[in-house]
C-alpha cells in the first residue's frame, strides 16, 4: 500500500518518532505530488488515500460517488483511514474531503496534520483543467461550487497542526519548507504530541 523510500531519512525522521504524516487540503492543493518527495526525504512510506479507496472499490471515484453517493464514498474513506492509522512512519495525502466526518478527526491527531493551502482563484484554475476527475465539481458554475466547498471546509482544514500556503513553486520547494515548519509544533521530551490551538502559517 506504501512506496518506500529511497533517499538517506532527514534528521526529522527521529524527532517524529514514527508519527504519521497526513496531508489535507482542498482537492487540487498538491497533496499526492507533494507527499512522494517529503516521504522519500524523511525516510517514509507514502500512501495516497484515495487511491486506496478505488483499489479497495475496483473502480474510480467519479464511479464510487455515481453508484454509492458521497455518504457510501466517505464510509469507505473513513474505512481506509482507520486502516492507515494502524500503520505508522507512512506521509499519507487524504482526499479533500476527508476532514468533513468528526469520526476521521480521532486517526489524524494520531499524527500530524499539514494544510497544503493554495488561493482560491489557484485552485480553481488546477481544477478546471481536470474537471473530470472532481465529481463534487460537476455543476454548471464550478466557480461557485468551489466557493461553497471553501467555505463548509476551511474551519475544519484550520483545525490542522499546521498551515502550508502554497504557490506556483516546486513541489519540492513545498516539501522543504513543511520540513522546516515541523519543527516549531514538536515539543522535546514529549512522548505524546498534542496539536496546538490554531495552525501556524508559513508563508514565502
Amino acid at each position: 500500500m506504501a512506496d518506500g523510500a529511497t533517499t538517506t531519512p532527514h534528521p526529522l525522521k527521529a524527532r517524529l518518532g514514527g508519527r504519521n504524516l497526513y496531508l489535507v487540503g482542498m482537492m487540487g492543493s498538491g497533496k499526492s505530488s507533494t507527499g512522494r518527495p517529503l516521504a522519500q526525504r524523511l525516510g517514509y512510506g507514502f500512501v495516497d488515500a484515495d487511491g486506496v479507496v478505488e483499489a479497495l472499490a475496483g473502480r474510480p471515484i467519479p464511479q464510487i460517488f455515481e453508484t454509492d453517493g458521497e455518504q457510501g464514498f466517505r464510509a469507505l474513506e473513513s474505512q481506509v483511514l482507520q486502516a492507515i492509522g494502524e500503520r505508522h512512519s507512512l506521509v499519507v495525502a487524504t482526499g479533500g474531503g476527508v476532514i468533513t466526518q468528526p469520526e476521521n478527526w480521532g486517526v489524524l491527531h494520531q499524527g500530524i496534520v499539514i494544510w497544503l493551502a493554495p488561493e482560491r482563484d489557484q485552485l480553481l484554475a488546477r481544477l478546471l483543467a481536470d474537471p473530470g476527475a472532481r465529481p463534487l465539481l460537476q455543476e454548471r458554475d464550478p466557480g461557485a461550487a468551489l466557493d461553497a466547498l471553501l467555505e463548509a471546509r476551511t474551519p475544519l482544514y484550520a483545525e490542522a497542526d499546521l498551515r502550508i500556503k502554497v504557490g506556483d513553486e516546486t513541489v519540492n520547494a513545498v516539501t522543504e519548507r513543511i520540513l522546516e515548519a515541523i519543527p516549531g509544533i514538536l515539543k522535546p521530551h514529549e512522548l505524546m504530541f498534542q496539536a496546538p490551538s490554531a495552525p501556524q502559517t508559513t508563508e514565502d
